[in-house]
């Protein structure tokens, strides 16, 4: 099957403009639900968070999929990429469906185990129901779309999440303000809206990318082996930032029983996603070539451009955070008119410029080692400052100093940036070359 690479900026565009879409469709999610009260924003943040930590699990096969897929695509070996797919896709489906019954029968009992505030608690498993029990989309949906993207396919998941979250929008206002379903009603269109996206993913795999074209194989066995040995780690790294972050929203919720400082984190996340969407979109097609010249055995470009693709990020989120942070009082009362909390998001979208300058960081060179192979060290990584910055930092500043939600986000800033320093020596350092997973002499002639 003949390939043709693709450039930086035509793989970072639609990404970017998918991740904002996706973003800007949690956002408007946001302001709907605000319409109701803050608790409905708090009860579907909460509840998101801790879906999100099942939802990890499917990551061990789709991230590690994404490195093996580009490595051998690279070495001019695209059978190889079709099989690996099919592998993740297999155990992500078998995966999905015991976690979607999981999290249907024990929504509430997962709640009360994490400590939610009682008037969040309701809404927040209802949500976890809905939404939870169709996470098996979630299994497949970075199953097709990483494959896609691997092959250089970069608009076709841009056009199914577009399509995808134009849905989501219009079930959102139907559901909430004419049938009056509130969070349920969110709920809904979100499953929904991932169906539709899914479907347009699946359908253009099977057009754009011609299986009988994909003649190469190598055994199973070393290809799983492979998929897990970068996937595992990498699962394993989200599954700790989503246990600092448990015990950041625990703190919240120890706070005030009215859940405002929990309310108040969600709503600078989804305002904070804008300037996060293009570090990540950058991040993510910088792997994809950067698994590409791995499989190929150029590592002096690859270690140049990852550089390069790291400064434009670093500019990119500097500039937006700043005028997000700048315009904040003018934002944020688009969801809310309590002055407290307006004033209180302003507070922490200031803290998010110092966030974003670690997170652009930790993205673009965690995202390059994990492609090529070097997935341990960033989980040593993040153990380390995770526990030290959100988890130990989090308590003294939050909890011990009083500086509340000010002093949890504060402790979440340090710890991007002290993992992004981290992540950057060790680019520096050339390890990560000798963690391939093909040696140059396998690749085809």
């Amino acid at each position: 099957m003949s390939m043709q690479r693709k450039s930086l900026v035509q793989l970072f565009v639609p990404i970017f403009i998918e991740t904002l879409f996706y973003m800007l469709s949690g956002m408007v999610d946001t302001l709907m639900l605000s319409s109701l009260n803050d608790q409905a924003v708090g009860a579907v943040g909460t509840a998101n968070t801790y879906i999100a930590m099942f939802i990890l699990m499917f990551s061990v096969v789709s991230s590690g999929m994404m490195a093996v897929m580009t490595q051998y695509i690279g070495a001019k070996k695209p059978g190889v990429a079709y099989q690996a797919r099919n592998l993740g896709l297999i155990f992500n489906l078998i995966l999905g469906g015991i976690l979607s019954v999981f999290l249907i029968i024990f929504s509430t009992q997962i709640l009360r185990v994490i400590g939610v505030s009682a008037a969040l608690e309701a809404p927040a498993a209802t949500y976890i129901r809905i939404v939870g029990g169709g996470c098996f989309l979630n299994a497949i949906l970075p199953i097709f779309a990483g494959y896609l993207r691997a092959f250089g396919f970069s608009k076709e998941p841009l056009y199914a999440t577009v399509v995808g979250n134009l849905t989501n929008l219009g079930l959102n206002a139907l559901f909430l303000f004419y049938f009056r379903w509130g969070v349920a009603g969110v709920a809904s269109a979100t499953v929904i809206s991932k169906v539709i996206n899914a479907a347009i993913l699946i359908v253009c795999a099977f057009h754009f990318i011609k299986k009988n074209e994909l003649i190469e194989r190598e055994s199973n066995r070393l290809i799983f082996g492979q998929i897990i040995r970068i996937g595992l780690p990498s699962a394993l790294e989200t599954f700790i930032y989503n246990v600092s972050m448990t015990f950041a929203i625990r703190y919240l919720n120890q706070m005030d029983e009215q859940g405002f400082y929990v309310s108040a984190r969600a709503y600078t996340t989804q305002i904070a996603n804008f300037s996060y969407a293009a570090g990540a979109a950058l991040a993510s097609a910088n792997a994809i070539m950067t698994g590409w010249r791995v499989g190929a055995g150029e590592y002096e470009e690859c270690k140049q451009k990852t550089h390069q693709a790291w400064r434009i990020g670093l500019v990119i989120s500097i500039v937006m955070s700043s005028i997000i942070a700048f315009c904040a009082p003018v934002i944020v009362p688009f969801f809310t008119d309590n002055p407290q909390m307006v004033q209180m998001v302003t507070k922490l979208l200031w803290i998010d410029v110092a966030l974003e300058i670690g997170r652009v960081t930790n993205l673009v060179y965690g995202q390059s080692l994990k492609t090529c192979g070097d997935a341990i060290y960033p989980v040593i990584l993040g153990i380390v400052f995770m526990f030290l910055c959100t988890v130990i930092g989090g308590w003294i500043l939050g909890i011990r100093l009083q500086w509340m939600v000010v002093g949890c986000y504060m402790a979440m800033a340090a710890d991007e940036c002290f993992r992004g320093i981290g992540m950057f020596l060790r680019w520096q350092s050339n390890r990560w070359q000798n963690k391939a997973l093909i040696t140059v002499g396998e690749t085809a002639q």
